[in-house]
């Protein structure tokens, strides 16, 4: 899925300015100009439209877990090698980890938007790249996830 869609998604179902997107980029210590993230929630077809890269959609979502749950103490992390890529499954996570959402609430997310998957189809797409039981979550599912997440908190079907 196009990072500039995620980044609209949340934007609008969080209804927030231009100016507190930055901020949340900024709370993830990554420096981002307002013009720029206008130029982020452009549609593709108008002018000025630049697409997103994945370290500044990591940014906000990181900024919005901390926004949203406040900052971690650091710990020491084990020897992860950080995909290239930021993928749907990765995104996926770090909304769940924002919005504190349980299995349960998670499927009442995709329900909103009619869109139901089983526990163990849910469950797949978070565990670890390789395991036997990894499913790579694909952009329907995502921006399904999405449309459930602006009805859930705006409490319509505006997308």
């Amino acid at each position: 899925m196009i990072n500039n869609d995620v980044l609209r998604s949340v934007r609008y179902a969080l209804d927030l300015s231009d100016a507190k997107v930055v901020a949340m980029i900024k709370l993830a210590e990554r420096d981002v100009e307002q013009a720029d993230v206008t130029s982020f929630l452009k549609k593709e077809e108008e002018e000025g439209f630049v697409e997103c890269g994945d370290d500044v959609l990591v940014s906000f979502l990181d900024g919005l877990i901390i926004h949203r749950r406040g900052k971690m103490e650091p710990r020491p992390e084990p020897d992860k090698k950080q995909e290239r890529r930021l993928t749907n499954n990765a995104i996926l996570k770090k909304l769940r980890v924002a919005f504190e959402l349980k299995e349960e609430d998670m499927h009442k997310v995709l329900e909103l938007a009619g869109f139901g998957v089983s526990k163990p189809e849910l469950s797949a797409l978070f565990r670890q790249k390789g395991h036997k039981n990894y499913r790579a979550c694909g952009d329907q599912l995502l921006r399904n996830f999405l449309k459930g997440l602006v009805i859930q908190q705006r409490g319509s079907q505006q997308a």
